[in-house]
């Protein structure tokens, strides 16, 4: 019997034993091939060598520091990499150990910010519909899954939500895709307005929508207006990258493929690819000033912030990244992962789109192709199509409430960097499988 508190406790999960590339092991010698990095997670598979002895070797010289008292030789290199990197202005790295942390940290900064500057009314925070950004309450509140928000909506903090920008749901007959996004980007104005220019304080968005969506980009022109309008009413722009970022769509930062530029930015995490928990909050040079200028002191903070460990994995990671090219690689196996998709399933009669950037790839499943019917939850498609592929040997992320936090099904795929052509080809396989037993319904 487990005293292990699962996530689900009406199965039991097959124990996992070893990790090998691409492929996960149980104990009984399964081997799962991870078409979805866990949760977008393992971008350099289960056994880097590089990134395994620099975990060790940091554990054995310095397994832990408090922020409150000193900083450390990898937090601090881990940093000037990832500003190295960075698009715009960001100029600062708020190391924590996960994607929630990381939003939820991103929240704060931002009223603190305004708070620092003698804006104490800036208090209101708009996000989109649809989103994910975590599942502390701050986080969560700001995410808008109906169905991740539904039990917890009396503990949540107020925030406002505008439609996403997605267009194979909502964009109407005859709307070119230009037109589209200017038109839900201009729901954000609209938010500002009502709810008062000058007290509103950030906007918070995917750059592209992972859980809840299924790796839906935004359209050309949708980001650079909601910059525009955040900077015509003094409202920070917030990206969350926590799924997106750090290479899975094609860039180290997903915003650079809209040619926007964040005051805040949120990762996690490809950033420790799996081999140590870590996240980070990234922020302008203006942001960080603020604080300095004023009370000095970010009033926020957790036991495990630029842990050395940590960061020492996440250093090892991206320098894998950059060094063995392999941001560019995710770039290139997504348009083939792509290509097989749409040979596989583009007249799939259940398939009605296949999208996503780099190895960050979403299918919506539909009850019918021409109306985009989805089926009817009733069903659980999502968690069928799940069991199925994991029957099948194939680890993916089927997603249910894709439309409306209810109704609505996708299957998102977000593989090792390091896959092969010939591992395309298994996926697709192992995906068919799944979908002609889940989708007899």
């Amino acid at each position: 019997m487990s005293h292990v508190f699962p996530r689900h406790s009406k199965s039991t999960p097959p124990v996992a034993v070893a990790g090998d590339g691409c492929y996960l092991i149980d104990a009984n010698g399964k081997r799962y091939f991870d078409g979805s990095g866990g949760a977008a997670v393992s971008c350099l598979g289960h056994s880097d060598a590089a990134v395994i002895r620099a975990v060790q070797d940091q554990v054995a010289q310095l397994a832990f520091a408090h922020t409150g008292f000193m900083t450390s030789e990898p937090a601090e290199a881990l940093a000037d990499v990832l500003i190295s990197q960075a698009p715009g202005a960001l100029d600062r790295v708020y190391f924590v150990s996960g994607g929630s942390e990381a939003t939820e940290a991103a929240i704060k900064l931002a009223r603190q910010y305004h708070l620092e500057r003698g804006e104490p009314q800036r208090r209101h925070l708009i996000a989109r519909w649809q989103s994910y950004h975590g599942n502390t309450l701050g986080a969560l509140a700001a995410g808008g899954n109906a169905w991740r928000r539904r039990q917890f909506d009396p503990l949540l903090i107020g925030v406002s939500h505008i439609a996403p920008c997605y267009e194979y749901g909502d964009r109407a007959e005859g709307e070119s895709s230009f037109d589209y996004g200017q038109r839900v980007a201009n729901e954000l104005e609209t938010e500002i307005l009502r709810l008062g220019p000058d007290t509103v304080m950030a906007f918070m968005a995917e750059p592209v929508v992972g859980a809840t969506l299924g790796a839906v980009p935004a359209v050309e022109g949708y980001f650079k207006r909601i910059r525009e309008i955040c900077d015509q009413y003094g409202v920070l722009l917030i990206l969350d990258e926590v799924m997106c970022g750090m290479g899975r769509t094609g860039h180290l930062f997903a915003c650079e493929a809209d040619g926007v530029e964040p005051d805040i930015l949120c990762i996690a995490k490809g950033l420790g690819a799996g081999y140590q928990p870590i996240g980070a909050m990234l922020c302008t040079a203006a942001i960080y000033d603020a604080i300095a200028a004023g009370s000095g002191f970010f009033q926020h903070g957790h036991t495990y912030l630029g842990h050395p460990v940590a960061t020492a994995a996440g250093l090892a990671v991206v320098t894998q990244m950059l060094e063995r090219d392999l941001i560019a690689r995710s770039a290139q196996m997504g348009e083939r992962l792509q290509a097989a998709l749409v040979d596989r399933f583009g007249q799939h009669p259940h398939v009605g789109d296949i999208r996503g950037r780099g190895l960050f790839r979403g299918l919506e499943l539909v009850q019918d192709r021409e109306s985009k019917a989805p089926f009817d939850p009733a069903h659980a498609v999502a968690a069928r199509v799940k069991k199925a592929a994991f029957e099948a040997g194939l680890i993916c992320y089927p997603m249910a409430g894709t439309r409306d936090g209810r109704s609505g099904d996708h299957v998102l795929l977000a593989p090792p960097f390091i896959m092969t052509d010939d591992q395309i080809d298994e996926v697709t396989d192992k995906l068919a499988v799944a979908l002609e037993h889940a989708l007899t319904v």
